[in-house]
């Protein structure tokens, strides 16, 4: 197959665009036309010479591919979709060929928003780090730069808010171990892209990590009732709407009084109920000399050997009748009598499993 460039017509020949399309300049048209350079001869004041116009052209041409290749490369202005619903299939049918994968999903679902909802936002960073352990390479060359500036935006926000440093710290740290692993397989198809990219990505990763090291948290201006002038039975139970023991034990650190209180036996027992089972519970008793539960001790041992119950304020669902993939409080074009009883709720670990099969 002959290269077809933009002056892909055949050489040595001089083509006219008409109102009936493109004709063949014969030579009885030579002759009857002025030539270029007769009229700009003529002309020579209101007239370009031809290398002129020659190099103007080169320059054009050289300016659009330069704009070409900066929309192309440069991740710092990226397109994000705001698709609220997707059609996820799993295989082909006679309307409509191929399948949705993991990557097509990230993409296309509106995640950039998700993160500003204070409500998505755990269910965006826990996705984010489930795709970082294992499912990086899985995702096409779009859906790993999409990824990384989601991330770059993840980490701008929690430097603006000063809000939920430490899984953000984990998230990176997590990320950066993975990225380790699989920059040395490079050659071997797991990232996509050059090695000078994933090098400078990795840097960018590291850069983050100080910026949130040395986050130095606003104290906010005292502007009514602290916590700790409240009776210590509504501290308690402000207490047990912590759902991470560390929590915990940094609010024990601001002040003796809070430190005392967070070590009451009966917090860190519901603490261990609502993660883990009773099965979990009886493996990993502890006693202590006192013949009483360790239950603060017992928490950090079942962290350790079990993952945490994971709850959130808003997931994505899937409606089982026309396989459409949307967030909580947004509507989709369900053909179902009654939709709300079809559509299941998806943790970040049901979602990576929908598109593994």
């Amino acid at each position: 197959m002959p290269f077809l460039g933009q002056d892909w017509r055949s050489p040595g020949q001089n083509w006219v665009k008409t109102d009936e399309g493109w004709k063949r300049r014969t030579a009885d048209d030579k002759n009857n036309n002025v030539s270029v350079e007769s009229f700009c001869k003529d002309n020579e004041p209101e007239c370009f010479n031809k290398e002129n116009l020659l190099l103007s052209l080169s320059y054009e041409m050289s300016a659009k591919k330069r704009k070409k290749d900066l929309m192309n490369n440069n991740a710092k202005v990226p397109y994000f979709h705001r698709e609220k619903w997707i059609y996820v299939h799993k295989g082909s049918t006679k309307e409509r060929h191929g399948y949705c994968t993991l990557g097509e999903a990230f993409n296309r679902l509106d995640f950039s928003s998700a993160i500003k909802d204070t409500r998505r936002f755990n269910y965006v960073v826990r996705l984010l780090e489930l795709i970082a352990k294992s499912q990086l390479p899985s995702l096409s060359g779009v859906a790993q730069k999409n990824y990384m500036n989601i991330l770059e935006r993840v980490v701008q926000k929690v430097l603006d808010d000063q809000q939920n440093v430490r899984p953000i710290k984990e998230l990176l740290q997590t990320l950066y171990v993975s990225l380790c692993g699989l920059v040395q397989d490079m050659g071997k198809s797991v990232l996509v892209g050059n090695i000078n990219i994933w090098v400078h990505r990795m840097d960018n990763i590291l850069q983050w990590q100080q910026r949130l090291d040395n986050i130095q948290i606003n104290r906010p201006a005292a502007t009514g009732m602290a916590l700790t002038d409240l009776p210590a039975s509504l501290q308690l139970n402000i207490m047990q709407r912590l759902t991470d023991g560390r929590d915990l034990v940094s609010l024990g650190q601001v002040c003796p009084e809070l430190g005392a209180l967070t070590e009451d036996r009966l917090l860190w027992k519901k603490l261990c109920q609502y993660h883990f089972t009773d099965r979990q519970i009886r493996k990993r008793l502890m006693v202590s000399e006192k013949g009483h539960l360790e239950w603060k001790k017992m928490y950090f041992k079942l962290s350790r050997c079990y993952p945490h119950r994971e709850q959130y304020s808003d997931t994505l669902h899937l409606c089982t009748h026309c396989h459409i993939l949307f967030w909580k409080d947004t509507n989709h074009p369900c053909t179902a009598n009654n939709p709300e009883s079809c559509t299941t709720s998806l943790s970040p670990q049901d979602f990576i499993d929908l598109f593994n099969f």
